[in-house]
């Protein structure tokens, strides 16, 4: 048994298929199932693994779909998209990368293949959105056609961001506390980290947002006016994602810059503090070394309190020194 109640099975390509009630609920079956179907029974969602040649076999032999859904769906790259063909849609989308050891920022793509009555999802990588879906199946409580199956989708996609999203504002309000404190090089990689899973998280969401867009006005007979409406409240939940992170971009550079001048302060002060040093010892120095030349003519050189003498010079002009510098607000 799996960690969520599922039989663990083999696998041959096919990671599960679900026959929907309508009613929110599903029977699972194998490729027996999948072979058997007729849209009289209802509406199928076949999730393959293209990591599998039986999976990649099917969907160009047996599936049915047109040479470019096919080459899309196998494709191992590609930006969120969405595009209608005849009463069937193909979308591509993304979501952040929950895997254990992985960053959020490495999206991993899923791919949907629509139709009134089948839905086919591939993956390459495995992704907890999809793992939910199945689990609200089994409870009863998940889509109950195409329509809702893609509503409650992206609606997963952009709750397990919710997550990501938090620790990213988290990450950067610990960064901005610890300025103060720890104006080092190593805040400056993990600013630079974050400003990188910024740009990496924007790169697939800013496309994904334009792609939600567009399903709202593809004109396929199974999205009802309900559904549209619900795709216009998750393409604004995107934009504010977007939004979310051009305000955590503009929040890391600010960051970036405080901590830049934070470090080229330190940087002064220091150098400050060797120039005053280095002004004060160079008289001394100076005397010291005329006072070593080891020529004839020295004076106080037979003399046994010449020592003494010259160390009490030598305070009394640091002394001096010190006082002028005071005098001049040079400290």
């Amino acid at each position: 048994m799996g960690q969520n109640g599922y039989v663990m099975k083999p696998n041959n390509g096919l990671v599960f298929a679900c026959l929907l009630d309508g009613k929110g609920g599903a029977r699972e079956g194998d490729w027996d199932m999948v072979r058997a179907w007729d849209p009289s029974q209802g509406v199928i969602w076949i999730h393959l693994d293209l990591n599998v040649e039986s999976a990649r076999a099917w969907l160009t032999g047996e599936s049915g779909l047109d040479d470019i859904a096919t080459a899309a769906l196998l494709a191992r790259e590609t930006r969120p998209r969405a595009v209608a063909r005849g009463d069937a849609l193909l979308v591509n989308l993304r979501g952040v990368n929950l895997n254990p050891g992985a960053q959020p920022d490495d999206m991993i793509g899923v791919r949907i293949e629509l139709e009134g009555s089948r839905v086919i999802t591939v993956r390459r990588r495995k992704l907890k959105a999809i793992r939910d879906v199945r689990r609200a199946l089994a409870q009863g409580t998940g889509p109950a056609d195409a329509g809702d199956f893609l509503i409650v989708l992206i609606d997963q996609l952009l709750r397990r961001m919710a997550a990501s999203f938090e620790a990213l504002d988290d990450r950067i309000d610990s960064v901005q506390e610890r300025i103060p404190t720890d104006a080092s090089a190593a805040l400056r990689g993990e600013i630079a980290d974050i400003r990188n899973q910024v740009i990496s998280l924007r790169r697939y969401l800013a496309p994904q947002r334009e792609a939600l867009a567009r399903l709202q006005i593809e004109k396929v007979t199974w999205l009802t006016p309900l559904h549209r409406e619900r795709l216009r409240d998750l393409t604004d939940r995107t934009m504010r994602r977007v939004e979310d992170l051009e305000e955590a971009r503009d929040r890391a550079g600010v960051a970036h810059e405080e901590l830049t001048g934070r470090m080229s302060e330190q940087m002064n002060r220091t150098m400050y503090v060797l120039a005053i040093v280095a002004a004060i010892f160079l008289p001394l120095g100076l005397i010291t070394g005329l006072l070593g030349i080891n020529v004839g003519g020295m004076p106080g050189a037979e003399n046994p309190t010449a020592f003494w003498l010259v160390c009490l010079m030598l305070v009394g002009l640091a002394c001096l020194q010190f006082w002028w510098f005071k005098k001049r607000r040079w400290l």
